[in-house]
């Protein structure tokens, strides 16, 4: 893959979620950094002013906290980091917004947790608030509400977020700044990805250099990339240090790595299925079974060997085949109650045993994604 792909590939992109690490943002102290937020802005702005929408998920209510509180260094207990986090998430919104003032535009604050993402209801107003935020020319900045996920807080990583962020807009492209030059084989930097269309090669070279890309901070910004490119996306790993990343990187140039799409474009409603929310329960079904959802047809009752875990009708559930290996995510139509008196059966048996009917599949092939 040559450099010369990228501004065929970059010419169609019209939406991108850029995540922003604390490390892009903070000073040599670990504080917050006032005119690197201004910098990252103005490219914000001149992506936007091209036509693009452009959504920041930005980590560093912290750091931010730290240098309002005076803290010489990052506290270690729960209490003092979701403190730290509710005085700094104001500063860094107020940063935020001073740099986009200066262009006439307003910073937007949205807050998540987990379950705001999970839940369908709350997931489409979450979308549907993003786009009447960029219609107004507001720029959202999304963050992960850490005064109350304990989580975020102890593994520190807004990668996945914003992963789940870009696959609910349907975003073109999400780009993840770090302060490396992209993703590399080799443990001393020499070798860069350039142009990825395989996930496995990129994993192949993280188990190889696990000293370097094993850490938390590349494994994840790995797992966020496949994830979207899962969906049908491409995303990018580049130093958010480097002037003008974005603009480049949007231009074609070679900066960063880029990751190209792993499958056809999925609907909103599978990337919801199959990508962003955590399975309640797990049916174990046969090889028969098996070989039915992966060639996408319905999960029936007679192919489920057992289950896992309490859920009810409507939950998202996980398909695991005969050798333990997870095969899809789906909706299920009957409760961890009910699957427990059908499995095994025919649905023609269901009424006898359920005192009625409702569906004949399981989970309907509509509502299944595959994820293995």
């Amino acid at each position: 893959m040559t450099q010369l792909d990228r501004p065929a590939f970059m010419r169609g992109v019209r939406s991108v979620v850029v995540k922003l690490g604390t490390n892009v943002l903070a000073d040599d102290r670990g504080l917050l950094e006032e005119a690197q937020i201004g910098r990252i802005v103005d490219q914000v702005v001149a992506l936007e002013a091209r036509g693009l929408r452009v959504t920041v998920v930005s980590s560093g209510a912290i750091a931010a906290g730290m240098g309002d509180l005076a803290l010489a260094r990052r506290p270690e207990n729960l209490p003092q980091l979701q403190a730290c986090a509710a005085v700094g998430q104001a500063r860094l919104m107020m940063m935020f917004d001073a740099a986009l003032r200066r262009h006439g535009r307003h910073a937007a604050q949205i807050l998540l947790v987990r379950d705001d993402i999970e839940d369908r209801s709350r997931y489409l107003n979450i979308r549907n608030s993003i786009a009447a935020l960029q219609a107004y020319g507001a720029v959202p900045i999304v963050n992960e509400n850490d005064t109350v996920s304990v989580d975020e807080i102890r593994f520190g990583d807004n990668d996945i977020l914003a992963a789940m962020v870009a696959n609910l807009l349907r975003a073109d492209l999400l780009v993840l700044l770090t302060t490396v030059e992209g993703v590399f084989r080799d443990k001393a930097r020499k070798d860069k990805f350039d142009i990825v269309r395989e996930m496995d090669e990129v994993l192949a070279a993280a188990d190889a250099t696990r000293s370097r890309l094993g850490s938390g901070g590349m494994a994840t910004k790995l797992q966020a990339a496949a994830k979207v490119t899962a969906a049908g996306e491409m995303a990018a790993v580049a130093n958010g240090r480097r002037p003008d990343v974005l603009v480049d990187l949007l231009a074609g140039l070679p900066v960063g790595t880029l990751f190209l799409p792993q499958a056809r474009k999925m609907t909103a409603r599978q990337r919801w299925i199959g990508l962003t929310t955590r399975p309640r329960g797990r049916l174990l079904v046969d090889a028969g079974a098996a070989r039915a959802v992966r060639a996408r047809k319905s999960l029936l009752a007679s192919g489920i060997l057992g289950l896992e875990g309490r859920f009810a009708a409507g939950d998202v559930v996980a398909l695991v085949g005969p050798d333990g290996a997870a095969i899809a995510q789906g909706l299920t139509n009957y409760s961890a109650e009910d699957v427990d008196k059908i499995k095994g059966l025919r649905s023609t048996q269901f009424a006898s045993v359920l005192g009625d009917h409702t569906y004949d599949e399981v989970a309907h092939a509509d509502n299944i994604v595959l994820t293995g």
